[in-house]
């Protein structure tokens, strides 16, 4: 089973300006990503795709190679990460190297560990179309979320008769950590009709980061290790 490592990582953040590079505990925030792909692969099939040159400088500095700098296009608050992926995928391709599963780790996600992408990718079979990393999440709507009705008054956003969260069934929410998918499964769907396996998460190794309070936060659990 052949796998990619596609860590994404273009340098247009409106959020937080420069996050991919910005120093984490003393170290730029996608060395810890690279770190966490290192202990599954070699760098051979680890990629960054990226459009900044500055990221591109930063990662060969840490002694990754990067086959292809992303075209513009493709790096705008409107590209996909659908069309990101296919982007790189069409690049192995092209030099006869396909691969079977590409893995997209996102470098916002610093303390997701090598080995919690290895029992990820354990959980691969021959039915596997995409697999996501997930938590259980805070806000179960089925307690804590409500929507507006008609009339302007809250309602729950499921229904349900429980009277406290732990009767509530589990939902999982998305941490943006892990994907895994099937890549000639991708080839005949879009990324959003792939049927999706969890792989669950803690919430510490869950956190993801978007802005400073995120990155003070990750900070402060690094320097506490």
């Amino acid at each position: 089973m052949n796998i990619l490592y596609l860590i994404p990582a273009r340098g247009g953040s409106k959020g937080l300006p420069g996050k991919n590079i910005k120093h984490l505990n003393g170290r730029p925030l996608i060395y810890y990503t690279i770190d966490a792909a290192r202990e599954v692969s070699s760098d051979i099939d680890i990629c960054v795709s990226t459009d900044d040159e500055s990221i591109a400088e930063v990662v060969k500095h840490y002694g990754l190679d990067l086959p292809f700098i992303r075209p513009a296009e493709l790096a705008t608050d409107n590209a996909t990460s659908e069309e990101v992926l296919k982007h790189a995928i069409q690049y192995y391709e092209s030099i006869s190297k396909p691969y079977d599963y590409v893995v997209l780790l996102q470098p916002t996600s610093p303390l997701r560990t090598g080995k919690q992408i290895k029992e990820a990718l354990d959980l691969i079979n021959s039915e596997t179309e995409m697999i996501v990393s997930v938590k259980e999440t805070d806000a179960n709507p089925y307690y804590v979320l409500f929507e507006e009705d008609k009339y302007g008054f809250l309602k729950k956003s499921k229904e349900g008769t429980f009277t406290t969260r732990q009767d509530c069934p589990k939902v999982y929410e998305l941490n943006g950590a892990i994907y895994i998918i099937n890549i000639e499964k991708l080839k005949h769907k879009v990324l959003a009709e792939l049927q999706k396996a969890k792989y669950v998460m803690d919430k510490m190794s869950s956190i993801d980061i978007d802005d400073n309070l995120d990155f003070a936060w990750c900070e402060y659990i690094l320097m506490r290790k």
